[in-house]
């Protein structure tokens, strides 16, 4: 490598060692990352600018907007009380329905959100059923954590897919004739959720008079709740058909959440529960925003310096040779990491760096799979490694007013980390990694 390259990647680990250790606000490290690029020549300001992928920022702003009148509908709190009935009042039975709901809420809503949406309601459910509200909250964020990468919508990880290899709303489904992202994902979360039932939610005592619950299961305003669903699915319609409309997600996502905003402001006092414009904005997470904005910014600048050629050179051999070994390496190796590292950077810059390889011959799309599903279910691993679970942590900490130590963190974490990546790994290898091996 040459001076500028060994400057560029001294300035990414510098700025990703600061975000992971919160020496300062994570988000104002990756922007100061970005600014040292270009002030010491690495890109300049317009390639900074133009490594962002705005239809991904569109995206996520969209989504984001219309996933706010989703949470004030009732709707999230409805379909856990919901979970209750289904439970039957067996308290482990009802936190594995709760934690399935709060993966496929998230495969539509951002993870944090879908834990704000849930905590209000699976907190008291909780504590009325004499649960621990800790590993209750824990298994909400672990799910939202999961399944976030099931459809493109969900979480950042699968939009950058789309970003750097093109994947559209169904190559999450199903692509090359096989089961992709929601099906064996799906497995794999359902399979997880029994081992978890087994392993820390049998033997509690049902609660066989549920009336005596102070609980409710009413949506304020059925046609706020009417109007806001009704617009939730005919957005996700329309990204799915993506390439028959012949428009960008960004575009989609955002045409829906102003025509949803409009809607309900011309609706007036029947639909008190919405935000107008102005509030949509100000509700919206800027610091996230700033923070993906810079991420891509960053990786650009490594993808300006040609460092992501020079990494692609040099473990291509090992998937010439061997390519499930390959695939094995990048998937056991991803997984750890990411529970330490923000597993957003560490997954955009290993897609390119993927995308770089099939140039040369190698089949990038099972490597791509198996990159993002460990680079999702690894980051449960720790608070570190995805932001929605130091939220669920500090609100099962604020539920039961104390702190929970690393040690009872990961007496949840490990376990569930652990059988999810295993059972992924296998589904994985069988169906994607294997065919294309030779």
């Amino acid at each position: 490598m040459d001076a500028m390259q060994w400057l560029t990647l001294i300035v990414f680990a510098v700025t990703i060692v600061v975000v992971i250790t919160n020496v300062i606000d994570g988000t104002l490290a990756a922007l100061l990352g970005v600014g040292a690029m270009c002030w010491l020549g690495i890109m300049t300001e317009t390639d900074a600018f133009k490594f962002v992928d705005w239809n991904v920022m569109a995206i996520l702003v969209g989504i984001w907007i219309i996933a706010g009148h989703f949470g004030k509908s009732g709707v999230p709190s409805w379909l856990s009380i919901q979970a209750l009935k289904l439970s039957g009042g067996r308290p482990g039975l009802l936190v594995i329905i709760l934690t399935f709901l709060a993966g496929f809420i998230s495969m539509f809503v951002d993870n944090v959100v879908t834990i704000l949406m849930m905590a209000p309601v699976a907190l008291p459910l909780a504590r009325a059923l004499k649960l621990s509200p800790v590993p209750v909250i824990l298994m909400i964020g672990f799910g939202a954590n999961f399944m976030g990468t099931a459809l493109i919508i969900g979480d950042l990880p699968p939009q950058m897919l789309h970003s750097v290899a093109g994947a559209e709303f169904y190559d999450f489904i199903w692509q090359f004739g096989r089961p992709s992202s929601f099906p064996i994902l799906m497995v794999t979360f359902i399979l997880t959720l029994g081992a978890m039932w087994a392993y820390g939610f049998r033997g509690h005592k049902r609660v066989t008079d549920l009336g005596s619950l102070d609980v409710e299961a009413k949506i304020p305003n059925p046609l706020f709740a009417t109007i806001v669903v009704g617009w939730f699915l005919g957005t996700v319609v329309a990204m799915s058909m993506r390439e028959h409309i012949g428009v960008q997600l960004g575009f989609i996502a955002m045409t829906g959440a102003i025509s949803l905003v409009l809607v309900l402001a011309l609706l007036g006092d029947r639909v008190k529960e919405a935000s107008n414009f102005e509030e949509c904005i100000q509700e919206l997470d800027w610091r996230a925003i700033f923070f993906y904005i810079a991420l891509f910014a960053l990786v650009g600048g490594l993808e300006k310096s040609h460092i992501l050629d020079l990494l692609a050179n040099q473990i291509k051999p090992i998937f010439l040779e061997n390519y499930a070994l390959g695939a094995t390496l990048l998937y056991w190796i991803t997984v750890p990491i990411v529970g330490i590292v923000e597993h957003d950077a560490y997954i955009l810059t290993f897609l390119r760096t993927i995308k770089d390889m099939g140039t040369a011959g190698i089949e990038p799309w099972p490597l791509y799979w198996m990159l993002l599903w460990s680079g999702t279910l690894g980051s449960n691993l720790t608070v570190a490694g995805a932001p929605a679970l130091y939220v669920a942590l500090t609100l099962g900490e604020k539920e039961e007013g104390r702190k929970v130590s690393l040690r009872e963190f990961l007496a949840w974490s490990i376990p569930f980390t652990l059988v999810c990546s295993v059972i992924c790994y296998v589904l994985g290898m069988l169906i994607w990694v294997l065919p294309y091996a030779k």
